[in-house]
């Protein structure tokens, strides 16, 4: 079994020290996402939900909650992040909005757990902005689909 990086000799908790590694160009790309009912998605598409315009606050939220990972996860590095682009994709066959973050930087360690972050507070934006008409919604499939950069190199399909 590979060692985990964030636990010392003892087993105790530990940040990953990354200040030998060299910087690098890092992307990471993860998707997700919201399954509704068809009517509810209908307000979502034409912007006609009581609290406005849904994707775009979740869009922002998205970014907003990229920026914000360390903060959010434990022994998560602070990145200085180049680009977080947030694609939500209306979907009639799920029905639902379909997610997906891009996070880069040019650095010491990599950007999924930005990208994963992104993906679920965007899907957690629309929940919580349209809870009040449909109680069935689900968040699912939320996964890092390609990561590239630092030595361990690339995973999944580039896009």
């Amino acid at each position: 079994m590979t060692k985990l990086t964030h636990l010392d000799d003892h087993g105790q908790a530990s940040m990953v020290d990354i200040a030998g590694k060299v910087d690098t160009d890092r992307t990471a790309i993860a998707c997700g996402s919201i399954s509704m009912k068809e009517e509810t998605l209908e307000l979502v598409a034409n912007g006609n939900t009581p609290k406005g315009d849904v994707l775009a606050v979740a869009r922002i939220a998205g970014i907003m909650a990229a920026k914000k990972t360390s903060d959010l996860i434990p022994l998560c590095h602070p990145l200085p992040l180049s680009k977080v682009d947030i694609k939500l994709s209306i979907n009639t066959d799920l029905p639902g909005i379909d997610i997906k973050v891009t996070v880069r930087t040019f650095g010491k360690t990599g950007v999924e757990m930005e990208a994963l972050t992104g993906v679920t507070i965007t899907a957690l934006t629309i929940y919580d902005m349209i809870k009040a008409v449909d109680k069935t919604m689900s968040i699912n499939n939320i996964i890092l689909t390609f990561k590239d950069g630092g030595k361990s190199g690339q995973f999944g399909v580039k896009p």
